[in-house]
């Protein structure tokens, strides 16, 4: 499923969980990582002085992407190791694209501190404009990962039944198949918008059943791909995002796959913003999948 891996880095101790993650899964697939380092001269004191700055740079690029590249020695992994020179998540899309990776890995934090999340940065960057499948890791949730290691157990898709859910329908079942992961399937019915309308049950009522029949269409197409354990669940909340992530805990989840839009704007967040929630918050890794659209 995963022949060509990318993992950029910038040799923080924050990036060092994710590499190890994505080591496991280069391991499993009997992946090439392809290792990237990202000389960033779009600061103003790089592009003025430009010469001797981007040269440390490098250098630094050179020792971390050594650092890394012996990490995967030790593991048996085969790598390939790259810098480049321009803006970090530009570089990162570019590169996965035009090498034609299966997956990206990513931490959601980096040399910037683990005070500072990197979304709203570069993470976010790639994560909304990849069209690689983008796997994101919590640095600070490395206690974790001890128990939700890869290959996964147990693969949550949560879906809605649109376009942009069913591309994360397809990647949870082809991971799940592969892996030979038990698949959950669920769908969260959002109450928070129906106010207090003498119908709101009845909505809730057409809701469910809509949501009933999303997961068990989804259910019939994971087993027909191959998928031998499947679970599904319709649960109501006040919030999508939240409600994901007590069925994380509840159910032992090792891996969230959800889909993100092409479209640019708030918008581009399968269910809203939850995707960029479940990022920013998830204690398990978080595969982001972007819905196929024509380029705007």
């Amino acid at each position: 499923m995963f022949d060509g891996v990318l993992f950029p880095t910038d040799g923080s101790e924050g990036t060092i969980p994710a590499l190890e993650h994505a080591l496991d899964v280069a391991s499993t697939h009997g992946a090439t990582l392809h290792l990237l380092y990202v000389a960033d001269t779009t600061r103003d004191s790089v592009t003025q002085i430009h010469g001797e700055i981007v040269d440390a740079l490098e250098a630094v690029g050179e020792d971390v992407l050594d650092d890394a590249a012996e990490r995967a020695r030790r593991r048996g992994v085969t790598t390939v190791t790259e810098i480049r020179q321009g803006e970090p998540y530009r570089e990162i899309v570019g590169y996965a694209t035009a090498t034609d990776l299966d997956l990206v890995v990513m931490p959601t934090r980096g040399r910037s501190g683990l005070g500072r999340l990197l979304l709203g940065s570069t993470t976010e960057r790639v994560v909304r404009r990849s069209d690689v499948p983008v796997l994101t890791i919590r640095p600070d949730a490395d206690a974790t990962q001890t128990d939700h290691s890869y290959p996964y157990r147990n693969v949550l898709v949560p879906t809605d039944g649109s376009t942009c859910a069913e591309t994360a329908v397809a990647l949870g079942i082809d991971l799940s198949a592969v892996d030979d992961s038990t698949l959950h399937l669920l769908s969260v019915v959002d109450i928070a918008s129906l106010g207090m309308d003498t119908r709101v049950e009845l909505q809730i009522e057409g809701l469910e059943q809509r949501a009933e029949e999303t997961v068990a269409d989804a259910a019939t197409t994971a087993r027909d791909g191959g998928v031998e354990t499947v679970t599904t669940a319709v649960e109501t909340s006040t919030s999508i995002h939240r409600a994901i992530l007590s069925y994380v805990e509840n159910h032992d989840i090792d891996v969230v796959v959800v889909g993100t839009h092409g479209r640019t704007g708030f918008d581009r967040y399968l269910l809203g913003s939850v995707s960029e929630k479940l990022v920013r918050t998830s204690p398990v890794p978080v595969l982001t999948v972007r819905e196929s659209v024509e380029e705007e």
